[in-house]
């Protein structure tokens, strides 16, 4: 049976790296890329942080105000998507020399199998190694990579050394792999499940995998399940190329749980402009868009609703996934986790028909889908916060 090997790459403080790579004047600083700070009192996040930022405390997600504070000399950039979109086109270009079996995880971001064609490269070393030299070389950038038996753990792996780390789990040192290291480290363990583990006693891994799986279900319904899984390194999710793809999406889950109707609102036109922009750089329409909810008890709810005219805007996602969630009925639930997706694709005409001698509904998707394309255009090449819907504006978002 032919072992299985699973790389997980990612690059090293991407958005930041590039600013310093095209600036070289801002090497050595600290750099933060995101929303204009204004002083210690601007709205939104910090998207990405170099290295030497980092030494401050600060972390993408941050507001930009607490960065500013935590480093009023450090040098605030917007963001530049053009210019990390055509970095991104770069690595990925070097990543399909190595593999077709490629899984992009987001602009800076991927798995590869190489299960059928380690032995071309000879070691895994030797592998991870060709890999971020052939980076380095071709964008004057870096990466850190993990090789795993399966993806969680390779994800895992490659955050230990960053930057320009490699980490290398073969399959008899998985669990010996995981156990020190903090439960918080497992996919799905976010803040608040994993403050109930400590309630439980469960600090790392290691102790999470001791527990009986009856137990954890008792604790977490199917939730437990998966947990016990994990901690034993048991995840077998394939890599799963763009051409298997079949769909696209965006989940946030929020720091505290919550029922505010404007936050709630806000996060998801800000995850509805996310998926539209990755619709439209696939080149895709969808038909089909999932609306997903996880209230505080983590019951999770998902309505989908079909549209005869295929999309790719985001007012457009935006108004069907708010009805889907209408239909929930929220009355006051608060939400742990919010997402949207869309499936059913199709290509994308390239060709727009703007007038029409009656304004009927084929004519109003393609004058949305033409201001979607200028509201990219501006975003590309003024940074993705030069632009946002209203609805945004009522809470400070993540960055895309």
């Amino acid at each position: 049976m032919t072992e299985r090997v699973i790389v997980h790459l990612d690059m090293d403080a991407f958005f930041a790296a590039v600013e310093q790579r095209d600036h070289p004047e801002l090497r050595g600083l600290p750099v933060v890329v995101g929303a204009d700070p204004k002083g210690g009192k601007g709205r939104g996040v910090v998207s990405t942080c170099s290295y030497e930022a980092r030494r401050f405390g600060i972390r993408s997600a941050m507001p930009i105000s607490e960065a500013w504070r935590r480093c009023p000399g450090a040098v605030f950039l917007p963001v530049r998507m053009n210019a990390y979109a055509q970095a991104s086109d770069a690595v990925f270009g070097v990543l399909e020399e190595f593999t077709p079996d490629l899984e992009p995880v987001s602009i800076d971001e991927a798995f590869l199998d190489v299960s059928g064609s380690i032995h071309l490269f000879g070691t895994k070393r030797d592998l991870a190694e060709r890999l971020c030299e052939r980076i380095e070389s071709e964008t004057q950038l870096t990466a850190s990579v993990g090789i795993a038996p399966c993806k969680m753990v390779a994800k895992i792996a490659s955050d230990l050394r960053k930057p320009r780390g490699i980490v290398i789990v073969e399959p008899r040192e998985v669990e010996a792999f995981l156990r020190p290291l903090p439960v918080g480290k497992l996919w799905g363990v976010g803040k608040r499940t994993q403050a109930a583990l400590e309630n439980l006693g469960v600090r790392t891994i290691g102790e999470l995998a001791e527990r009986p799986r009856e137990e954890l279900v008792r604790h977490f319904g199917k939730q437990g399940e998966v947990l016990h899984d994990l901690a034993h390194g048991r995840d077998d999710r394939p890599v799963q190329t763009e051409s298997e793809t079949k769909s696209i999406g965006r989940e946030h889950t929020f720091e505290q749980d919550t029922n505010d109707p404007l936050l709630i609102a806000s996060t998801l036109m800000k995850l509805c402009e996310g998926v539209a922009f990755r619709l439209r750089r696939a080149g895709l329409q969808g038909r089909t868009v999932t609306a997903k909810i996880r209230f505080e008890d983590f019951t999770t709810l998902t309505r989908s609703t079909t549209v005869a005219s295929p999309l790719d805007a985001a007012a457009r996602l935006y108004e069907l996934a708010s009805a889907s969630f209408g239909r929930v009925g929220l009355k006051g639930r608060r939400i742990r986790l919010i997402g949207v997706s869309v499936s059913g694709f199709q290509a994308r005409p390239r060709q727009l028909t703007l007038f029409g001698e009656e304004p009927g509904a084929a004519e109003r998707e393609e004058k949305q889908r033409l201001i979607a394309d200028t509201i990219d255009r501006i975003k590309a090449r003024f940074g993705q916060g030069a632009l946002h819907h209203g609805t945004t504006l009522e809470r400070p978002g993540e960055e895309e």
